[in-house]
């Protein structure tokens, strides 16, 4: 299922932020801990993975855009992972609606981040939607 491909591109690339080596092993290592076995949904996972690896530059931007110019660095990381899936997803892949994006990413926040987290997450993606 894509929401379990969506977490298990969320734990590759919130590693990412701290170690950049072995990204290969990585994935393998946390598509196996999700069970992802279909090859949709590795491919729908490593596709995420390989967008937000693609445009970082651009989607860090448009964050730091949505928050008002708040430096990303100053952004909870698992937020920052969080909005940096659901941005690739609204700007790159056409056959995901803005609105699932949003409520995945707010799921995410929920499951995995901090209590205020999934507030933060969704207004940031409003705002980007809305713009």
């Amino acid at each position: 299922m894509r929401n379990t491909a969506r977490e298990a591109a969320l734990n590759v690339i919130f590693a990412q932020q701290f170690n950049t080596d072995y990204v290969d092993a990585l994935k393998k290592k946390i598509f196996k801990q999700f069970k992802l076995e279909k090859e949709d949904d590795v491919l729908f996972a490593a596709d995420l993975i390989a967008c937000v690896e693609e445009h970082r530059t651009e989607l860090i931007a448009g964050i730091e855009d949505a928050c008002h110019h708040y430096k990303e660095n100053r952004i909870n990381p698992m937020d920052k992972s969080i909005l940096l899936i659901a941005m690739a997803e609204i700007r790159y892949f056409d056959d995901i609606p803005s609105v699932v994006s949003v409520s995945e990413a707010t799921g995410l926040a929920r499951k995995y981040s901090t209590e205020k987290s999934a507030d933060f997450v969704n207004g940031v993606l409003s705002g980007v939607i809305n713009k």
